[in-house]
C-alpha cells in the first residue's frame, strides 16, 4: 500500500514538474518581456544539454532512492544538491573561479555511478555531504557561463526548476528499481561510471 501511495505521488510530481517545464518553453515565445522568458526556458533547457549534468542529476535522485526506506529519508540528499548548486551558482556568477572544475563534474559521474552500481549506504550527513561538494562545482559551471544583470535569476530560476525534476525522476525510477534484480541498478550504474571515464579520458 505504501509502495502505491509513493507510486501515486511521483507520477503527480513528475507531471507537473514536465508541465512546467513545457510550460516554460512555451514562454519563450517572441513579444512582451522576450528576453526573460528566453533566458528562463534556457536555464530550464540548460541541465538537459550536456549529458554531465544530466546524468550527474539523475545519479542523486537514484542513489537516494536505493539507499533509502522512503521519500523522507531520501529527499535530504537531492536538497543537498540543489542548496549547493545554487550557492554555486550565486558564487559563480559573483566571479568566483576554482581549478578543476570541469575534472570534478566528470568525478561526480564516476563517484555517483559507482554508488548507485553498488547501492552503497552511507549515513545522511555524509552523502549530503557529498553530493553538495559535487553540486558546489556544477553550480559554479552553470554560474560561469550565466548572462550578466538582474535577468539572470530567471535563467537560475530555470535550470533549478529543471534540476529538481531530474532528481523527481530519479528518486521515481530508483524506488521502481529496488523492486528488480540488482544486475539492472548495476548496469545503469556502471554506464554512469563509465561515461565519466570516457569524457576524463577525452579531457
Amino acid at each position: 500500500m505504501k509502495h502505491d501511495a509513493y507510486r501515486t505521488h511521483f507520477f503527480s510530481l513528475t507531471t507537473g514538474l514536465a508541465a512546467l517545464l513545457l510550460a516554460g518553453t512555451a514562454w519563450a515565445h517572441p513579444g512582451h518581456h522576450e528576453h526573460v522568458h528566453n533566458l528562463f526556458a534556457a536555464g530550464l533547457t540548460h541541465p538537459l544539454t550536456g549529458f554531465d549534468h544530466l546524468l550527474a542529476m539523475l545519479a542523486v535522485g537514484l542513489w537516494s532512492a536505493l539507499t533509502h526506506q522512503n521519500l523522507r529519508q531520501a529527499i535530504f540528499t537531492p536538497a543537498s544538491f540543489l542548496v549547493l548548486l545554487l550557492c554555486g551558482a550565486v558564487a559563480g556568477m559573483a566571479g568566483m573561479r576554482l581549478p578543476g572544475i570541469e575534472p570534478m563534474i566528470l568525478a561526480s559521474l564516476l563517484v555517483l555511478g559507482l554508488l548507485v552500481a553498488s547501492r552503497r549506504s552511507v549515513p545522511q550527513w555524509a552523502s549530503m555531504a557529498l553530493v553538495g561538494f559535487f553540486a558546489l562545482f556544477h553550480g559554479l559551471a552553470h554560474g560561469a557561463e550565466l548572462p550578466h544583470g538582474g535577468a539572470a535569476w530567471n535563467f537560475v530560476a530555470g535550470f533549478m526548476l529543471s534540476t529538481l525534476a531530474l532528481h523527481v525522476t530519479g528518486l521515481l525510477v530508483g524506488f521502481q528499481l529496488k523492486q528488480y534484480s540488482h544486475w539492472i541498478t548495476r548496469l545503469v550504474g556502471a554506464g554512469i561510471a563509465a561515461y565519466g571515464v570516457s569524457l576524463f579520458v577525452a579531457l
